[in-house]
């Protein structure tokens, strides 16, 4: 195989500047030593978070060595990237990231001289969500608060667009490794024949339900809502640490009682006290719908199908599955 880091002997002057500037003696605790473990002798790739670095997991496989900017339990979009993973991107033959979701990575990457640069929000559509998404929010489009609105990068969680991304991701790594190119073009066939199968568990478990719409804390459901003819509404907008107004909390608690719906949904690496709160005043149950930004000892499943799965038990629980 051939050895793909013999360009890369020594650190490049940037990252060598980003790390004495910033001081390896004192990085923060949420960096992992994981993060520097570039310069192997497969093909080193840098992912942003975890749904990136799962997708170059399945469909590098023993021909990568795969490490992510962001630890299992860290909230991606407040990720900050420290002076020792700046100095592994800048030794990667390839980095995979979500462009918009984390501005320190968009930045990192920007300023890096990796040749192989993956922009998943490049390899599908992206849409323009705000905090109700779905068939039934166009009914009263004039409730929606437009300032939580923007372009939703959350495309992971639905599987036919993961899907396309996949695709996307196995052909730069066929051009950029085109040693391995085989391997890789199998791989991304059977991560994508999954990828459909578990679309079709979807449609088949949700084409019969009570209610279409649920309630979640933040936007991050707004295309899986749309490809199963569910309608979101959220507390809050894409940006989970937002607060919604006094006037958003009153149309949920309004909207939830005509819609029939039974349970505000949380997730596992953001706050629950504001769902709690709105559950408990509207009389509703909780649970978790996980977003899947990261897999911890919280999460139900060790991996995206498995939390995906349980996602969609607690869909059907939720929305009276027949």
């Amino acid at each position: 195989m051939t050895v793909m880091n013999v360009r890369r002997q020594h650190i490049s002057k940037i990252a060598i500047a980003a790390a004495t500037a910033l001081g390896l003696g004192t990085l923060s605790a949420c960096s992992s030593d994981s993060a520097a473990a570039t310069n192997t002798d497969k093909f080193d790739v840098v992912a942003s978070f975890y749904p990136m670095a799962f997708l170059a997991e399945q469909i590098g496989g023993n021909h990568v060595s795969v490490t992510s900017l962001t630890q299992p339990g860290q909230e991606p979009h407040d990720l900050e990237i420290s002076a020792k993973q700046t100095a592994a991107l800048q030794e990667s033959d390839a980095v995979l990231y979500l462009k918009n979701l984390q501005p320190s990575v968009d930045d990192a990457v920007a300023q890096s001289e990796v040749k192989t640069k993956i922009d998943a929000a490049s390899l599908t559509s992206l849409e323009k969500h705000g905090n109700e998404v779905g068939g039934h929010a166009a009914e009263h489009d004039d409730h929606a608060n437009e300032e939580l609105a923007g372009l939703d990068p959350h495309i992971w969680l639905d599987p036919v667009r993961y899907a396309q991304v996949a695709e996307g991701v196995g052909k730069a790594f066929e051009k950029a490794d085109p040693d391995n190119a085989a391997d890789y073009k199998k791989n991304t066939a059977a991560l994508v024949k999954k990828l459909d199968a578990l679309n079709t568990q979807f449609e088949d478990g949700l084409k019969n339900t009570k209610t279409k719409v649920f309630i979640t804390t933040h936007a991050a459901f707004g295309y899986l809502a749309e490809r199963y003819g569910l309608t979101e509404e959220a507390i809050n907008g894409l940006d989970p640490e937002s607060e919604p107004s006094a006037a958003r909390v009153k149309d949920l608690e309004k909207m939830a009682k005509a819609d029939g719906v039974t349970t505000v949904f949380y997730e596992t690496l953001v706050s629950d006290k504001t769902a709690k709160t709105i559950a408990s005043d509207a009389n509703l149950k909780t649970d978790v719908l996980d977003p899947i930004e990261g897999i911890t000892s919280k999460s139900r499943g060790k991996d995206y199908f498995s939390v995906q799965e349980a996602n969609l038990k607690a869909l059907q629980t939720a929305l009276g599955a027949k």
